[in-house]
């Protein structure tokens, strides 16, 4: 097997099916994500781990493929074609290779990705903590490249990304973008993190934030003059907040509480719907950091905070059912689906 060959002519059948996944194990036929849907391509052969290993060696460097096979898992980026960019993670089940490639879509704006206006309002503040939130595969990198494709349309302004590896890659236009990628621009998320206060930034995109110190230089970061933008794998803003604070050992969890009242500005929750037309669309809640929110926060009420979300409809904040029953209504999804996406499905019973 030519196994640069083959494996373009599978990225080739996953971008021909606009699949958004494509799935290589030794053992086991590929399998590209379509739709939410995991497809196998039974026309093709079984991969064995000899294809998985030549494969490996074409698209990482001598130095990634190291690094694999000592720590038997990967992260990593790969550039197929001029402006076609896949993340993947490589790693290993039962003592063979599996390789799992995301396709990382063009930047698009926030109306292209069908999210609301009002999220332009946070990507133009001056500084503050926002969250773009949701269990893996639901949007959230492309909604934050919105929104830093926005603040490098609109005004002058540093923009570092920090990420693990580097999805979106921006053309620069009215800002300096710097992108470093953990492992080969800085050793990890922390140190690149405690530079970036000598860089002279006003924005500061964080990939992903995985431990304490983390979040902790973030949240100095927002109150100290910065726009943060990160993202977390939880489900909604108020079990978000407590997953900040719960990561924090006891003695320290009243002043995280302290500075996250006065440096959160917003939590992004949002989920892909699959979309009766076909294709998804994002249902979302938007919690808006207002004098009632950062109370809570401050007391350890954050089991009350849904129902400020679900009464803040004037204030500016959607609540994820109000945001099911719109599509719903719209005529863009089912009520079933409805229902297997809600967070709430008793309240979205009493609401429709």
């Amino acid at each position: 097997m030519e196994y640069k060959a083959a494996f373009e002519e599978l990225l080739e059948t996953l971008i021909r099916e606009d699949g958004s996944d494509l799935h290589l194990s030794a053992g086991r036929f590929p399998a590209v994500r379509v739709n939410g849907e995991l497809v196998f391509l039974m026309s093709r052969q079984a991969l064995g781990q000899a294809d998985l290993e030549g494969m490996l060696k074409t698209i990482l460097s001598a130095e990634q493929y190291k690094h694999f096979v000592d720590h038997q898992e990967l992260d990593f980026s790969y550039e197929y074609k001029q402006g076609t960019r896949l993340r993947g993670n490589a790693f290993i089940q039962q003592g063979k290779f599996v390789v799992v490639l995301r396709l990382v879509p063009h930047v698009k704006t926030l109306a292209e990705l069908n999210l609301p206006a009002s999220l332009a309002e946070f990507a133009r503040k001056r500084q503050g903590f926002f969250l773009v939130v949701g269990p893996v595969g639901q949007g959230k990198s492309a909604t934050m490249a919105a929104m830093v494709s926005l603040i490098n349309e609109e005004k002058p302004a540093h923009i570092l990304t920090i990420e693990d590896p580097v999805e979106y890659v921006y053309e620069q236009k009215k800002s300096i973008i710097d992108q470093r990628e953990v492992g080969i621009d800085t050793a990890d998320f922390g140190d690149a993190l405690k530079s970036a206060f000598r860089q002279d930034v006003n924005v500061i995109l964080i990939g992903e934030m995985r431990n304490t110190e983390t979040i902790a230089t973030a949240v100095t970061a927002a109150e100290t003059g910065h726009l943060v933008l990160s993202t977390l794998h939880t489900n909604t803003a108020s079990q978000t907040i407590d997953r900040i604070i719960d990561s924090f050992p006891p003695g320290q969890q009243d002043q995280i509480r302290i500075q996250l009242a006065s440096s959160l500005i917003g939590v992004f929750s949002q989920r892909l719907i699959p979309r009766i037309s076909g294709g998804r669309i994002p249902a979302y809640e938007l919690m808006i950091n207002n004098n009632a929110i950062a109370n809570l926060i401050r007391e350890a009420r954050t089991h009350e905070i849904d129902t400020v979300i679900e009464t803040g409809f004037e204030q500016g904040m959607i609540d994820m059912n109000r945001s099911l029953i719109e599509l719903v209504r719209k005529g863009e999804i089912t009520v079933e689906n409805a229902f297997a996406y809600s967070t709430n499905p008793k309240n979205l019973e009493r609401l429709l």
